[in-house]
């Protein structure tokens, strides 16, 4: 299957490669950081779930697009992997069409033109770099964490409810709870805290959402 997807993107416009355990993948990071990575659940040695954890932890990962394939009938896998940070997965057996949409709106999603840069409070966000400054110290944050941070800079003031969160950064029909959606706004608080982030507030609306206010 491994093989099949790697000459299906090959085929498609792409540069894909194939590695059949983690230890193939982080060798090959270790040269060069894709745009996207299609990362299996099942893999001999760590598991899918363990290693994107590591991807999201490292700093030269942490905000790659990342496709989780999982079993049909593993939903807590596909909870799971997007709570930690996937954006978007695909149930198997994968049809090679379906493969090649997905990447596509993955990365059309991902590399929307956006502004030079967006500011509230002391905090500036660059979208060209994906790069987050505080008081213009850098900011680590994961790929989750950072959508959503900009979403709310771009539309501050705006209320947002869960399922519009879902949707705007997921992009999928989401299948788990909107509980993730509180774990990632309950964590990027505390970074921001944690960094210093002066003249901005992320406000929750009980019943109803989130919003942004700067001031």
């Amino acid at each position: 299957m491994c093989d099949l997807m790697v000459y299906t993107l090959n085929n498609s416009g792409y540069q894909a490669e194939g590695f059949g355990d983690g230890e193939g993948l982080k060798k090959a990071l270790k040269a060069e950081t894709p745009e996207l990575i299609i990362l299996d659940v099942i893999l001999p040695g760590e598991s899918g779930l363990e290693i994107l954890k590591q991807l999201r932890r490292n700093p030269e990962t942490h905000s790659t697009p990342v496709i989780l394939a999982t079993s049909k009938s593993s939903e807590i896998d596909r909870v799971q992997g997007l709570d930690l940070g996937a954006d978007c997965y695909m149930t198997k057996p994968i049809g090679m069409m379906e493969l090649v949409a997905t990447v596509r709106a993955v990365l059309r999603r991902t590399g929307d033109c956006k502004p030079s840069s967006v500011s509230a409070g002391n905090i500036v966000i660059c979208p060209d770099e994906r790069k987050v400054t505080v008081g213009g110290e850098p900011m680590v944050l994961t790929f989750k964490e950072y959508e959503i941070l900009y979403l709310f800079m771009t539309n501050q003031g705006r209320v947002f409810t869960r399922e519009q969160i879902i949707e705007s950064i997921w992009g999928i029909e989401y299948l788990g709870e909107s509980r993730t959606v509180d774990v990632h706004v309950g964590t990027l608080r505390g970074k921001l805290k944690q960094a210093g982030a002066e003249g901005i507030s992320i406000s929750t609306l009980r019943s109803v959402g989130y919003k942004l206010e700067a001031g």
